[in-house]
């Protein structure tokens, strides 16, 4: 009788540990969403022979590089003759033979003509990863054409889409944790920078028609300051725990 009775308490406390363990030490479920940077597209503003593109896929760029080079000969014949035409109008109109209206039409070309040739140079608006380069030297491009796509990857987010239910408990600022799964699941701390003020369905892929039907929000999730060593990349995929 002893035995049973130690058998049952045994018995007794094993699942009373496995109910606390399912209660407190469950392991939270995880929202995925794939990692992602704010693109920067470098494009031209003259339709121009590229002459150099500097950096390749993956470099760093820092704010300030000339990150492209255009040929622009016309462009620098054009600069020269209205910064002769400039020099040589302002001694007339010291000498006063020239009137001011004249005066100011030559300024305005120089001034055209300078900011022309600074088009020439395609300057990297901050410190970057070069991640696209769409053309080569000796292309011809035109006003608007794409050249390179840089990104600041230490400013790093995903997109989760949380359940409505939950949403409610969430805040922009609140500190989450994603975990990489390719480091085995490796910690980095996040904040959530925006809440979207609309829902949506839940993505058509979803297999189930219970889950399609279910209401979701999309929540920004922030990762800078946490990506100092640009471990996390545009295009991956972070798991992110909700709190408690």
């Amino acid at each position: 009788m002893n035995k049973k009775k130690l058998a049952v308490a045994f018995a007794a406390l094993a699942a009373i540990g496995f109910a606390v363990k399912l209660a407190f030490f469950r392991r939270p479920f995880l929202y995925a969403g794939t990692l992602d940077a704010t693109d920067i597209d470098l494009s031209s503003r003259l339709a121009e022979t590229i002459a150099e593109v500097v950096p390749q896929e993956g470099d760093r760029v820092t704010r300030g590089e000339v990150v492209i080079r255009l040929v622009c000969d016309d462009v620098k014949v054009e600069d020269d003759l209205a910064t002769i035409n400039y020099r040589r109008g302002l001694k007339l109109f010291n000498a006063g033979t020239i009137s001011p209206d004249t005066m100011d039409q030559l300024t305005n070309r120089k001034q055209d003509a300078d900011v022309r040739l600074s088009w020439c140079e395609i300057r990297a608006p901050l410190d970057a990863m070069t991640l696209n380069r769409y053309h080569e030297p000796g292309e011809m491009v035109n006003i608007g054409t794409k050249i390179l796509t840089i990104a600041n990857i230490k400013d790093i987010w995903a997109y989760i889409y949380v359940p409505m239910p939950l949403v409610a408990k969430l805040y922009p600022g609140e500190k989450l944790i994603g975990y990489l799964p390719e480091l085995g699941m490796k910690p980095f701390v996040g904040h959530i920078w925006k809440i979207n003020d609309e829902a949506e369905f839940t993505p058509k892929n979803v297999q189930t028609r219970e889950e399609r039907q279910r209401l979701i929000f999309g929540v920004k999730v922030s990762f800078l300051g946490s990506n100092e060593q640009e471990i996390l990349k545009p295009g991956m995929t972070i798991e992110v725990a909700l709190p408690r």
